[in-house]
């Protein structure tokens, strides 16, 4: 972190032009960053089914972003779905497990969504934007299944997204999860990896570390740097 000198002259310690008390919809043009991760079926958003769905809203307290309520729903595969028994491997996932609690996939987008709604209300944001670790995954299979499910009203952005893969590769010279996470100074355990719940609280908490270690500093309306 380091001094920026706001339009106003005033030093401050590496925070934000618009001065205290900055709303996080001022911080993200308006949008409301959502972390998310989907555990999925394959790596074929066309013909794979999501089966996991999490999700974390950030808070925001003094220019300082921090981590949320982790929020999860598992999904039953939709009918004619193809599974590749290596991601199951993977990811951990019994589909026969009766304590899975699994729900439709068009039930529990519908969730989803009216969490980031009201949370987009309450944050005066005008859209949501997914925070993902590799994000196109993440939004492809997003999209697949509301076009899947007939769902119009998704709240996310069809194709911006803040991916803390890239972030990660220009702030710690690393793309992989765990290894961000170990040169952010995050703990990271393998054991829980590969769980939309844990992967999204680890993204999220890699998201806020690299934003507030960033130096805030927007050019002024006249394109010159404060």
């Amino acid at each position: 972190m380091g001094w920026v000198r706001c339009a106003w002259g005033t030093d401050i310690w590496g925070a934000s032009c618009y001065g205290e008390g900055m709303k996080l919809n001022e911080r993200f043009r308006g949008y409301l960053p959502v972390v998310v991760d989907f555990e999925t079926g394959g790596f074929d958003k066309d013909v794979h089914p999501l089966l996991e769905v999490a999700c974390s809203f950030l808070t925001w307290d003094d220019d300082v972003l921090g981590v949320g309520k982790v929020h999860t729903w598992d999904i039953n595969p939709y009918p004619g779905a193809t599974i590749d028994p290596a991601s199951l491997r993977v990811t951990g996932i019994d589909l026969e497990d009766p304590e899975r609690n699994a729900q439709d996939e068009k039930v529990a987008l519908g969730e989803f969504f009216k969490l980031v709604r009201q949370e987009m209300k309450s944050s005066a944001c005008h859209r949501a934007i997914m925070v993902a670790h590799n994000a196109s995954f993440d939004q492809g299979f997003l999209n697949a299944a509301c076009l899947r499910t007939g769902i119009k009203r998704n709240p996310f952005h069809p194709f911006s997204s803040l991916d803390t893969a890239t972030l990660a590769a220009v702030a710690y010279g690393h793309t992989v999860l765990s290894e961000a996470c170990s040169r952010a100074g995050l703990h990271f355990d393998t054991q829980q990896a590969h769980s939309a719940a844990y992967d999204t609280e680890r993204t999220a908490q890699l998201f806020c570390r690299m934003v507030n270690n960033w130096t805030y500093a927007p050019l002024l309306g006249n394109g010159v740097a404060p």
